[in-house]
């Protein structure tokens, strides 16, 4: 699997712990640029999950896939001790990660990670209805400033802070194909139907409690807002998807509960977020 990733502060590499950051459904590598702005001098390192920004695409059988990418990049990086960051799927995916490569983390910040309860992998996939429609998302754009455009009142994107949905825009689109070579516009780097396959298979990986409970480091849990209401007539982008119980399942977990906030709070807040990464340092 090839994933692309980027890398700030090069020359602090082997200097103190590395921060591997994972972004959520949908988005890439680049969304976490504010929250490294925030940071003190830190080597940081955020990649493309499969399917997202630069990174191939490939096709997947559940999430465990996604940690599986993950862990084969902390191998190949030769990652001893790194600080895992993770939002929402991306945070699922290190859980995994982190329990197939032992030693690659010394310890995990999961923000809002899609892990329900363990008694919700055994429920029924929720109607249609109730997933995000991102097959159905707009995909050709003229340009990023076009995007920025129609997305700056909408939500949840108009929660985000103001230069976070520029980044979001400005690297999450690339060339769109046109076979007479004019104008071809953009179109988005994670294409929707692969963005709706990862929610449809959302609830496809209960093993991911073996990974929970197999974990020894430490764990800070970041859950946001309210939590998610499964009967809900619709999806819902400000709940939360993490079970409450999950911090207190890891066996050295901690949870922070920001309800102020957004289930997409790195990119509203960036600054609080690399306030709380900056306290595990």
């Amino acid at each position: 699997m090839a994933l692309a990733w980027w890398e700030w502060q090069a020359g602090l590499r082997g200097q103190g712990r590395t921060l591997l950051m994972v972004h959520a459904t949908g988005f890439h590598a680049r969304v976490w640029d504010q929250v490294i702005h925030h940071l003190p001098p830190q080597h940081v390192i955020a990649l493309d999950q499969r399917g997202h920004g630069r990174s191939e695409t490939a096709p997947f059988d559940s999430w465990r896939d996604f940690g599986q990418d993950i862990a084969g990049f902390a191998v190949a990086r030769d990652l001893q001790g790194a600080i895992g960051i993770g939002h929402s799927m991306g945070a699922h995916a290190l859980v995994q990660a982190a329990a197939f490569e032992p030693g690659r983390f010394s310890q995990l910040v999961l923000i809002d990670p899609v892990i329900p309860s363990p008694a919700a992998y055994h429920l029924p996939p929720p109607p249609a209805h109730l997933v995000p429609p991102a097959s159905g998302r707009k995909n050709q754009f003229e340009s990023a400033e076009a995007m920025v455009a129609r997305f700056a009142q909408r939500p949840p994107y108009a929660h985000f802070h103001p230069q976070s949905l520029r980044d979001y825009c400005l690297h999450g689109l690339k060339p769109a194909p046109d076979a007479h070579g004019e104008n071809p516009g953009h179109q988005l780097a994670c294409a929707p139907d692969f963005e709706a396959s990862i929610y449809a298979s959302a609830r496809f990986n209960p093993g991911v409690y073996a990974s929970v409970l197999a974990l020894q480091i430490p764990v800070l849990v970041i859950r946001a807002a309210k939590p998610h209401d499964p009967k809900a007539e619709r999806f819902d982008p400000d709940a939360s998807p993490t079970w409450p119980g999950l911090a207190a399942t890891f066996a050295q977990g901690e949870e922070i509960h920001l309800p102020e906030h957004c289930h997409l709070v790195p990119m509203q807040d960036p600054a609080l977020i690399a306030k709380l990464i900056a306290q595990r340092l």
